[in-house]
C-alpha cells in the first residue's frame, strides 16, 4: 500500500504538469548561467536557476541593488547566490526533466536518485513578494544536506535557527539584505557554521527576501528606511501560509496578465514536440517545422516582461532582471539609443499594459535630475562654435542610464522624444485621460519645449536638430533622419495629446508650426531611404543598427499607406541592411518588415533569430545573434531587448492600429497557413481576437469597453464599424 505522503506527493505533482506547448524542457541540469539557466523574477526579485540534482544553485537578484549616484552611472549588480548541496546520489539515466511553465510562471524538476523520486517547484511570487523554492519527495527522509547564501559582494551571512541573513552596504552608501528562510516537514534543520544543515526532512519550503534602502524619489535622497523590517514582515506572512496557498496566489495573479492573450501558428511535428528544448533549436535550425516553438518564443517574450517589469519597482533594464556579475556588459543599465524602448514594444499590443508603468515611474523619477545636467551640458559644455548657446527647457539623457537620473557616454538628444512616445502609446491603446493629463502630458509638453528651444533653422527656413548621430555610426552633424523623424514623432504625439485633452491651444499652434518646418525624410540616389541630410548612405552598410527607419516602425511617419515612395524607399535600405545581424537588431527588422505588410520576410528574420546549432559548450550562434538554449536572445553575450522586440514583432505581424486603421492579419506569412490569436490590442482601448485558414481570415471580434468607432482593414478592403461599450462584434474577411 502506498503511503499518504506517496499519496499527497502523486497528487501534488500531477496537478503541476507543465502545459507542454508553454513549457521550456530540458533533460540535463543547466551549466552555464547565461545560455542555459532558467529565469524567474516578480518585476523586484529574480533568480536563475540551475536545477542540479545533487548541488542546486540558484542566483538571485534585486533590481535596486546599483552602484553609482546622480553623476556616476554605476552599474546593477549581482545580490547573492544560494547553494543546497544534498546527500543522496545522482540523478539516474533518463529520470531528469526540469521544465519552466509559461502558463504558471512556474520552475519544475524532477529526478530519481537512488531510488527515490524528487520534485521542485519554484517561483517569484509578486503578491507575497518572496521567490519560493519547494522540495518534495516520495518517501519519507528524502532530504538532507546543507543550504548557503554567499553574498556577491562579501557580506557575511549570519545562520539563526532556520534562517540566513546577509546584510550589506554598496560603496554608495545603498544598504541591502538578503533573508533565507527554511520550513521543513519531518526530519529537523539547524543553524552551523553560517549555513543551514538539513536532517532527512520530508519536505522542505524555502523562502528568499531580499530588498535595499532605494527609494525612486530624489527629494528623498534615493534612500527610504533600511529593509530589514520589511524583508521580514514580507517572510513571517509568506510563512504563514502553506505552500498551495502561496503558489495558488502567485498563480491567479500571473495568469492574470499572461492569459490575456493566447497564439495557435499550428501544430508542430510529433517529433518536435516530443524533443527537449535545445534539440527542439537545434532542429527548428536545420530547418524544421516547429511553430509551436514560435508560439512559445511569442509568450516567452511576455514571461519576461512580466517577471521584470511590474508596478512599483524598476523597469526592465538592459538584462531585465538577472545579471550574474558586479561589472555585467554595458553595465546592465537603461541604454536610451533603442535598448529600453524595444524593452517596452509588446507591453501594449500584447496586453500588458501594466507593465509598462513602471517605465514611467522611472522616467518622471529622473526628470528633476536630468533637467539640470541638460541645463548644465548646453549652457556650458558646449562649444559656442559648434552650437549657438540657447534657453535650455526640458531635458533629454545620455545613452547609458542609471537609476539615480545619471547619464555617461554621448548625449542623445531625441532619447528624450523617445521615451515620450511610450508616454503617449499608452494613452492611445489605453484611451485614460486621467492618466494622460497628470502622467503624460507634461512630460510630450517638456520635452517638445526643449526641441522648440533646441532646433536651428537652415538658410530655406527648415528646421534641423543641430547635434545629431545615428546610433551607433556615421558623422555628428546637422538633420540626422533619426533625430528628424523622433522630433517629428514627438511634436505630433504632442499635438494629439493637447487636442484630446482640449488645452494649450496657443502652443499646440506653435509645435504644429515647427512640425511642418522640419526637415523631412529623404529618398537618396540608389533608392534608398537617407540615413543622413547629406546622401551618402553606402548600400554594402549592414550595420546593426538601422535608427533613420524609426518612421517606419515604431514611429508612424512612414506607412505604405500615406507614403508608399518613402515605405519602398525603408524596403530598399533595409533590404541593404540584410537578415543577419545581432540579436536584437534582427528583431526591430522582424518589425519593420511587418509594417512593409512583408509577412514571409519577416518571417525569414524570426527564424534567423531563433537560430542555434550545436549543445552545450559547441554552440554556434550565427553572425553574433540568435538564441541561447534556453531561449534569451543574444547580442552577444546577452540582452533581453531581442526578446522583447521578437515578440513584438509577431505581434505586427498579426495586427497593426499605428495608421489610423484596425489593420488585421497585415503581414501574414506563409508558414503559419491556419491559426488564430486572441486578446491583442490595438489603439483606441480595442481588444481583437482572429482566426485564420488557408492563409485567409476566416473571423474576427472586435471588444471595446466603451462605445467606440473603428476602421477595419483585411487585405484591400476597409469598413468603419460602431462598437457598443463591453458588445463583441464579428466580422468575416468580407468585413461584414
Amino acid at each position: 500500500m502506498r503511503s499518504l505522503l506517496a499519496v499527497l506527493w502523486l497528487a501534488t505533482t500531477a496537478w503541476s504538469q507543465p502545459n507542454p506547448k508553454l513549457a521550456l524542457s530540458y533533460r540535463q541540469p543547466a551549466e552555464d548561467w547565461q545560455t542555459q539557466a532558467l529565469p524567474i523574477g516578480n518585476g523586484r526579485l529574480g533568480a536563475m536557476i540551475f536545477g542540479d540534482a545533487q548541488h542546486e544553485h540558484l542566483q538571485l537578484n534585486e533590481i535596486s541593488l546599483w552602484t553609482g549616484d546622480e553623476k556616476d552611472t554605476g552599474r546593477y549588480q549581482n545580490l547573492a547566490d544560494l547553494f543546497l548541496d544534498l546527500g543522496h546520489g545522482p540523478a539516474e539515466a533518463g529520470s531528469y526533466r526540469r521544465q519552466l511553465d509559461l502558463a504558471t510562471a512556474t520552475h519544475s524538476i524532477d529526478y530519481t536518485a537512488d531510488g527515490v523520486t524528487y520534485h521542485r517547484e519554484y517561483f517569484a511570487s509578486f503578491p507575497s513578494q518572496v521567490l519560493v523554492f519547494h522540495f518534495t519527495a516520495n518517501k519519507p527522509g528524502g532530504y538532507s544536506g546543507t543550504l548557503k547564501l554567499t553574498d556577491a559582494h562579501n557580506a557575511t551571512t549570519a545562520a539563526v535557527n532556520d534562517t540566513l541573513t546577509a546584510t550589506g552596504k554598496l560603496d554608495n552608501g545603498l544598504a541591502y539584505e538578503t533573508q533565507v528562510l527554511v520550513l521543513h516537514q519531518g526530519g529537523a534543520v539547524r543553524a552551523e557554521g553560517g549555513a543551514i544543515q538539513i536532517e532527512k526532512a520530508d519536505e522542505l519550503t524555502v523562502i528568499v527576501g531580499a530588498g535595499t534602502d532605494y527609494v525612486a524619489d530624489r527629494a528623498k535622497a534615493w534612500r527610504t528606511e533600511l529593509p530589514h523590517e520589511r524583508i521580514t514582515r514580507q517572510l513571517r506572512a509568506a510563512a504563514a501560509k502553506p505552500f498551495q496557498a502561496l503558489r495558488a496566489a502567485h498563480v491567479a495573479d500571473y495568469q492574470a496578465l499572461f492569459n490575456r492573450v493566447s497564439l495557435d501558428l499550428g501544430n508542430s511535428p510529433e517529433a518536435a514536440r516530443s524533443r527537449p528544448t535545445d534539440d527542439r533549436l537545434v532542429a527548428y535550425a536545420k530547418g524544421g517545422a516547429d511553430p509551436e516553438i514560435e508560439a512559445l518564443f511569442f509568450q516567452f517574450g511576455r514571461y519576461l516582461l512580466i517577471s521584470s517589469s511590474r508596478p512599483g519597482s524598476l523597469p526592465a533594464n538592459l538584462q531585465g532582471l538577472w545579471n550574474n556579475s558586479n561589472n555585467p556588459p554595458w553595465r546592465s543599465d537603461y541604454h536610451s539609443n533603442i535598448n529600453i524602448e524595444m524593452n517596452y514594444w509588446p507591453a501594449e499590443v500584447t496586453n500588458l499594459s501594466e507593465c509598462h508603468l513602471s517605465f514611467f515611474d522611472y522616467v518622471n523619477s529622473l526628470r528633476g535630475v536630468r533637467t539640470e545636467a541638460t541645463h548644465d551640458y548646453y549652457l556650458n559644455q558646449v562649444d559656442p562654435k559648434k552650437l549657438e548657446r540657447k534657453p535650455v527647457r526640458g531635458w533629454t539623457v545620455q545613452t547609458e542610464n542609471n537609476i539615480f537620473g545619471a547619464g555617461s557616454f554621448k548625449w542623445n538628444p531625441p532619447g528624450s522624444a523617445w521615451y515620450a512616445q511610450h508616454f503617449w502609446e499608452h494613452y492611445a491603446f489605453t484611451q485614460d485621460k486621467n492618466y494622460l493629463r497628470a502622467v503624460a502630458y507634461p512630460v510630450l509638453k517638456e520635452v517638445s519645449e526643449f526641441w522648440e528651444d533646441h532646433l536651428v533653422a537652415l538658410p530655406d527656413g527648415r528646421l534641423v536638430t543641430p547635434d545629431g548621430w545615428s546610433p551607433e555610426h556615421g558623422p555628428e552633424e546637422k538633420g540626422v533622419t533619426y533625430d528628424q523623424e523622433l522630433v517629428w514623432d514627438l511634436f505630433t504625439n504632442y499635438i494629439e495629446a493637447s487636442r484630446a485633452l482640449d488645452i494649450d491651444p496657443g502652443y499646440r499652434a506653435k509645435v504644429t508650426e515647427l512640425r511642418e518646418k522640419l526637415v523631412k525624410p529623404k529618398i537618396g540616389k540608389w533608392g534608398q531611404l537617407q540615413e543622413w541630410m547629406e546622401d551618402r548612405d553606402d548600400p554594402k552598410d549592414d550595420h546593426r543598427h538601422s535608427s533613420h527607419l524609426f518612421a517606419l516602425h515604431p514611429g508612424r511617419q512612414i506607412s505604405p499607406t500615406a507614403t508608399p515612395e518613402l515605405a519602398h524607399a525603408a524596403k530598399i535600405s533595409l533590404t541593404a541592411r540584410g537578415d543577419q545581424s545581432t540579436g536584437w537588431a534582427m528583431a526591430w527588422r522582424i518589425n519593420f518588415w511587418a509594417r512593409l505588410w512583408d509577412g514571409d520576410h519577416a518571417y525569414t528574420l524570426l527564424r534567423n533569430l531563433l537560430h542555434i546549432t550545436g549543445k552545450g559548450n559547441n554552440i554556434d550562434y550565427g553572425k553574433g545573434g540568435g538564441v541561447y538554449s534556453n531561449l534569451f536572445d543574444t547580442h552577444p553575450p546577452f540582452q533581453i531587448d531581442g526578446n522583447f522586440g521578437a515578440t513584438a514583432g509577431m505581434a505586427e505581424m498579426l495586427l497593426q492600429s499605428q495608421a489610423g486603421e484596425i489593420h488585421l492579419l497585415p503581414a501574414l506569412p506563409g508558414a503559419w497557413p491556419d491559426g488564430s490569436v486572441a486578446g491583442l490590442r490595438a489603439r483606441g482601448n480595442l481588444t481583437v481576437d482572429m482566426t485564420w485558414k488557408e492563409g485567409k481570415l476566416t473571423r474576427a471580434t472586435v471588444r471595446s469597453a466603451t462605445p467606440n468607432r473603428a476602421t477595419l482593414r483585411y487585405g484591400d478592403k476597409t469598413a468603419t464599424v460602431n462598437l457598443k461599450a463591453n458588445a463583441p462584434l464579428t466580422v468575416d474577411a468580407g468585413l461584414k
